[in-house]
């Protein structure tokens, strides 16, 4: 299985340019709450708990999560009960209501992502290597962490294999 370091390099290199990265603050979590509301169907109360395909997909991943960075992994722990929470409130609304929050977030979050591609002048992560659907949260709370002065370590590691970001320019068509 490849490192923290591996995984977070190699979105990185798909995501170098400041503007885009910045419409992953945005896109990202629209798109991991979205597919909380939507996978919170079928589900069932027990013990307190709403037990849905959300469930069973969060917790995977939140495994998966903690098994590259216990640091990182907690946070998102956090941030997938977060999503889960959110899920269980639509999910027990009509269906008009859980499936149009829940279809609109998610189309409004992968616009912003792709508005972002654009700036960056390169496909997403995931069309080269579907662990980039995993990663991508995981690198926005790596970016925040980084512009927190957290995990320099794993900052530097990232920009070696990466490069630093910056603002690119689009080149002109002639």
């Amino acid at each position: 299985m490849r490192t923290l370091v591996d995984q977070l390099g190699q979105y990185a290199e798909y995501h170098r340019d400041r503007r885009n990265i910045a419409t992953h603050f945005v896109g990202i979590p629209l798109i991991v709450v979205a597919v909380a509301v939507l996978l919170s169907r079928p589900g069932v109360e027990s013990f307190g708990l709403w037990l849905s395909p959300a469930a069973l997909v969060s917790l995977v991943s939140a495994l998966y999560y903690f098994r590259l960075d216990l640091r990182f992994g907690l946070v998102m722990a956090v941030l997938l009960w977060l999503s889960l929470w959110v899920g269980a409130v639509l999910a027990v609304q009509g269906t008009a209501t859980w499936l149009g929050v829940g279809l609109s977030m998610f189309l409004v979050g992968w616009v912003i992502q792709f508005v972002g591609h654009y700036y960056e002048g390169r496909k997403p992560a995931f069309v080269d290597d579907l662990t980039g659907l995993i990663i991508g949260p995981l690198f926005v709370v790596a970016e925040l962490a980084f512009m927190l002065g957290l995990r320099k370590e794993v900052e530097r590691a990232v920009e070696e294999r990466a490069g630093p970001t910056c603002i690119r320019e689009k080149k002109a068509a002639v």
